[in-house]
């Protein structure tokens, strides 16, 4: 099981970034997918989630009405659109596979969003 997130680097404050998380060995359509961020000197949060059933996304308070996830079960695909982004939004940004009927629970190795003042 492979997820690869793509997308990140550096931005202006304002300005907007798009996130990519591709799977591969698993099951998309099976999963719960999220994405989760990780600023330096701080724990891992999450902030956006999206369930295999469909329905309403999860954003955390300090995202909701900026970021957008979304997810395209026939590309194996979860994104991420972010717009208005803040200083406080630099961290590294993961993507988690989750299906707790199988019991598993996959991450990715991470991508650097950086937004400059």
């Amino acid at each position: 099981v492979q997820l690869q997130a793509s997308g990140g680097g550096l931005v202006q404050a304002g300005g907007s970034l798009g996130l990519s998380c591709t799977a591969s060995g698993l099951t998309f359509r099976n999963y719960h997918m999220a994405w989760f961020r990780q600023a330096p000197g701080q724990e891992r949060e999450l902030i956006a989630a999206s369930r295999r059933s469909g329905g309403q996304p999860y954003y955390a308070d300090s995202v909701k009405g900026r970021f957008t996830i979304s997810r395209d079960n026939a590309k194996n695909t979860m994104y991420l659109q972010m717009n208005s982004l803040e200083p406080k939004d630099t961290a590294v940004y993961y993507c988690n596979a989750n299906a707790p009927l199988f019991g598993t629970d996959y991450w990715g190795k991470g991508t650097l969003v950086t937004v400059s003042s």
